[in-house]
């Protein structure tokens, strides 16, 4: 009997919706789930409130130009400490910096980025809307101007390798602008440059943008290989690959959070838990064992890697039985996180 009416209820709460919650509380039957409001205090309240407004405030302007600059700074940094001196030509503008200076001597990388980077802001003043291209083309300025900058700081590493390892140079005119780009990704910006061509392209054609820009960087790379021979041509390949990945997973990595689902024998301790101390919510539900048959509560929530740690550590000590997934998402919007845009 007691099985029964415990198949009984899984199955009717496993179909509940707002309004059958509110019509079993009128009927005097229990809601699928018990809300911790009487268990949380109002100081528990506003603290909570606080976390998640600070979690989810946008940056002021200050943080993000210096952010912007840093992230330009580091690309700079790659380009005349990195890829010139090896004559790595990934792409972009840098690429054909690099290129241009090789076949024109008399101009360094620095010069050739103000020429092709005044080029695309010109484009982009006819062709698209000035509130559109203002952070980029602040950008491409930037960045050229770190390029010549660095240029006059270090003289001599435009034809000599600081560290006289090309392999290394390579991790580093990969990992470097990787980070920069993350940064400035992240915020929002861009780092200027073929970005510019890409909105052009979006906006009065109908080409696949990705691809589009893809093939530019492969016409680059195989005009650095004729130019540089073989070796060089074939590191510029490999940089150009991992460029693609490691400024994605840079990209990602910037924001990423945990998707912790936990089924256990003390539900309510975890999510007081999770209110209570990490300053979170949760979504609860009810759910049945497909073989046993029995009802369990399941909780999700999403937190940081820190925050997870903590709830996998506290869960496994009320329960050490208990079931938990721990999944990565670098894109979640929303109160606490990131605001809608």
């Amino acid at each position: 009997m007691e099985r029964a009416v415990e198949e009984h209820d899984s199955g009717r709460q496993g179909t509940f919706t707002a309004e059958g919650t509110d019509g079993c509380l009128a009927t005097g039957h229990t809601p699928p789930v018990e809300p911790l409001e009487h268990l949380v205090s109002e100081e528990d309240i506003r603290r909570g409130e606080r976390a998640g407004a600070k979690r989810s405030k946008d940056p002021g302007f200050l943080h993000f130009f210096a952010v912007l600059n840093g992230g330009l700074i580091l690309t700079a940094l790659a380009i005349v400490l990195f890829k010139t001196p090896n004559h790595f030509a990934f792409g972009g503008t840098s690429g054909v910096s690099v290129i241009l200076s090789t076949l024109f001597p008399s101009l360094p990388v620095g010069a050739f980025m103000w020429i092709i980077n005044i080029a695309l802001v010109v484009l982009g003043f006819i062709f698209l809307e000035r509130k559109a291209i203002l952070w980029s083309v602040f950008a491409s300025f930037a960045l050229s101007g770190y390029v010549s900058l660095f240029e006059m700081l270090f003289p001599g590493v435009s034809t000599t390798s600081i560290t006289g390892d090309m392999w290394l140079d390579l991790c580093f005119a990969v990992i470097l602008p990787a980070i920069g780009s993350a940064m400035v990704f992240d915020i929002g910006a861009s780092t200027g440059g073929t970005d510019i061509l890409a909105m052009i392209l979006k906006r009065h054609s109908t080409l696949e943008i990705g691809r589009a820009l893809l093939l530019v960087d492969i016409g680059i790379v195989c005009i650095a290989a004729v130019l540089y021979g073989p070796r060089v041509g074939l590191y510029c390949v490999l940089g150009l690959f991992a460029k693609t990945l490691v400024v994605d997973k840079a990209i990602e990595s910037v924001h990423l959070r945990k998707v912790c689902t936990i089924i256990c024998k003390e539900p309510l301790k975890v999510e007081t838990y999770i209110v209570k101390e990490l300053n979170r919510t949760a979504t609860i539900s009810r759910g049945y064992g497909a073989f046993s048959g029995q009802l369990v509560t399941v909780i999700m929530c999403v937190l940081s890697r820190r925050e997870a740690v903590k709830l996998r550590r506290y869960a496994r000590e009320v329960d050490p039985g208990c079931f938990i997934t721990i999944v990565d998402s670098s894109e979640i919007v929303g109160k606490g996180f990131r605001g809608v845009n």
